[in-house]
């Protein structure tokens, strides 16, 4: 047995916290402010076909009014002139409002600092040239925390390290409800995985105890809860939780490998003890049904204890040659 025992694979996937994992003692967070809703926009190709159009009239409209100018309609020309500069200055800003959705990707709309939708649709897509969008990432993220060192329940340093697979939900919240979601998502993992270890024993010195050793998948399943609820208010859906290492502090590793070595002796012999009862149980039960050796309780006594021995040993027994009586 090591000091580091490896951890078992127990992803989760809640999208709400499981039944029987509520977690406790986690900051109620404020109710978000704004939540997601669809942009009103229009086909890119359809908008850039007519923007190119008035930019090609207007520079039409810029030449021919030059011609007239320079042949003697001065007025005309002149007005062309205009009208023209005015259709390619409207045709470029109104392509301003182009934009190009990739698949994974979101595009947070504000008009004049407010909120009035995203863009969720891969393609092109026009929107009010007014606006400002902002470009949201809605692909699937790992975080790995750093290995922290924490005390368990019991006190014992402890070190672990978790890596969390999260995505964003609402690209409104993301955006409004926190300074930096990213940031947000991975203080709050850190947050998390300190709290679930100070809740629980590395080791469980009671049998039916949750430990983070032995009860992985239970533990996980309360972690994933808790992270849940803390990144709820930045629009963030937890896909996946999983400890990625487990193990003593340096300081108390060799003590506590002394101790896990103990309980496996322990739990051997333990074993050893209860085999051998059962042998030496049916060893005399078949000996008295056959009825070829008659056994007094001294007899019996000395049968069982010289079987013990025998079995329970933990060297080869040494025969030894009894040329006389148990009474002489």
């Amino acid at each position: 047995m090591s000091e580091q025992d490896p951890v078992p694979n127990t992803p989760h996937t809640p999208n709400t916290p499981p039944a029987g994992a509520e977690p406790q003692d986690v900051p109620e967070m404020p109710d978000p402010e704004v939540r997601e809703i669809a942009a009103h926009s229009i086909p890119g190709g359809l908008a850039l076909l007519l923007g190119l159009i008035g930019f090609l009239l207007g520079v039409a409209g810029i030449v021919f009014g030059g011609s007239l100018a320079s042949g003697g309609s001065t007025g005309s020309g002149a007005t062309l002139i205009v009208v023209g500069v005015l259709v390619l200055i409207g045709s470029v800003f109104a392509m301003c409002g182009l934009n190009m959705v990739a698949p994974g990707e979101a595009r947070v709309v504000q008009l004049f600092g407010r909120y009035t939708g995203t863009i969720r649709t891969d393609g092109l897509r026009w929107v009010n040239p007014l606006t400002s969008r902002r470009k949201i990432s809605t692909r699937v993220r790992n975080h790995e925390t750093a290995v922290l060192k924490v005390n368990d329940a019991y006190g014992n340093p402890i070190e672990l390290a978790a890596v969390v697979v999260w995505q964003v939900r609402d690209t409104a919240q993301a955006t409004f409800s926190v300074d930096d979601f990213v940031e947000f998502v991975a203080t709050q993992t850190e947050a998390a995985v300190r709290h679930i270890a100070i809740e629980y024993p590395y080791d469980a010195h009671d049998e039916n105890g949750l430990s983070l050793r032995g009860n992985a998948e239970e533990i996980t399943e309360k972690l994933a809860a808790e992270l849940t609820v803390r990144v709820e208010a930045a629009g963030v859906k937890i896909v996946e939780s999983r400890f990625t290492h487990l193990a003593y502090a340096p300081e108390i590793a060799s003590a506590m490998l002394q101790r896990q070595q103990a309980g496996a002796v322990v739990a051997a012999r333990k074993t050893i003890v209860e085999g051998a009862c059962g042998m030496v149980e049916d060893a005399i039960t078949r000996i008295a049904a056959q009825d070829f050796v008659e056994l007094d309780e001294e007899r019996r006594a000395t049968m069982v204890s010289n079987l013990l021995v025998v079995l329970c040993g933990d060297r080869s027994p040494q025969p030894v040659m009894n040329t006389g009586t148990l009474y002489q």
